[in-house]
């Protein structure tokens, strides 16, 4: 191959990882949204994408409902769930050792896991194509159009819920009662109140990235594995940081995308790992993390 045409590819690697580092930037906004609100690293996080691609996947496919009514009947039954959770697991938790509630979100991935398998089988389904696969031709370079509208997705829902955090009145509310819950409670916010609409944002943003990477790929258990590949992302950019996850998201989108075309697909999920790894070795906190949180 010419070298001209060995620049394209890597450059077209570089640029499709980058666009599939906006599914993982999202995927990793659920967690640090739990983490910044609780203080716990939820490894349910994978469940809650499972729920909403399998629940778009039965009133869509199952039940012939249209996308405009499938769509939002999954995310509203996902943020029920998401509810649900908060409320009979991880309030009753309240006060106990980190280690406890962290071994809690391990059970519900557990529970979710098993709950799936058992309604809906182990095989893998074909999800609807949601997004165009018409891929965009720029000069010489080949992008897949599924991983430009995934992306553009992924961005617009991230800024969606940046604004809405930073704008509006429930926004500031959840971050004053994640930042300093006493003086929230002293200001008269209402911290569980906040707590449960944090757990409500991260199952509906995992939920939408679930829904997305099943259109892509296929629907079936594995998926709650994917949100366990995002760990990287929010180690790297810190486990309390937005912006963090967004830039971290996108580092290892185009590591994984270069390492997975250039030296295969076994070797692209411990090459982020290494990288991650040496990175913390300078800035063990992440690149935008709190310097003072508490690793696990």
């Amino acid at each position: 191959m010419a070298p001209g045409l060995d620049l394209i590819f890597l450059l077209e690697l570089a640029i499709i990882g980058l666009l599939a580092g906006g599914l993982l930037s999202l995927i990793a906004l659920g967690f640090v949204l739990i983490y910044k609100g609780t203080g716990v690293v939820n490894f349910a996080m994978g469940e809650f994408m499972m729920l909403g691609a399998y629940f778009f996947y039965t009133a869509n496919v199952m039940w012939g409902w249209p996308v405009m009514l499938a769509l939002p009947a999954a995310l509203a039954a996902v943020g029920v769930a998401a509810a649900v959770v908060e409320r009979s697991v991880l309030r009753p938790l309240a006060g106990q050792p980190v280690i406890s509630i962290l071994m809690a979100t391990i059970g519900l991935a557990s529970v979710g896991h098993g709950l799936v398998e058992a309604v809906w089988g182990g095989e893998n389904y074909e999800m609807p194509q949601l997004l165009p696969r018409k891929p965009f031709l720029i000069g010489e370079l080949l992008i897949p159009g599924q991983a430009v509208w995934s992306f553009l997705l992924a961005a617009t829902l991230i800024a969606a819920l940046t604004l809405y955090f930073r704008f509006s009145r429930t926004g500031i509310a959840m971050r004053a009662a994640a930042s300093d819950p006493i003086t929230a409670v002293a200001l008269g916010i209402d911290v569980r109140h906040t707590q449960r609409l944090t757990w409500i944002f991260a199952g509906l943003v995992g939920a939408v990235a679930g829904i997305v990477a099943a259109a892509t790929t296929s629907l079936s258990p594995a998926l709650g594995g994917v949100a366990l590949g995002v760990l990287a992302v929010i180690i790297l950019g810190g486990l309390d940081s937005i912006a963090g996850a967004i830039v971290a998201g996108l580092i290892v989108g185009v590591i994984s995308s270069l390492t997975a075309g250039t030296l295969g697909g076994k070797v692209r999920d411990i090459v982020p790992y290494v990288a991650v790894l040496a990175i913390l070795l300078i800035r063990p906190y992440g690149l935008f993390g709190t310097r003072q949180i508490e690793r696990l």
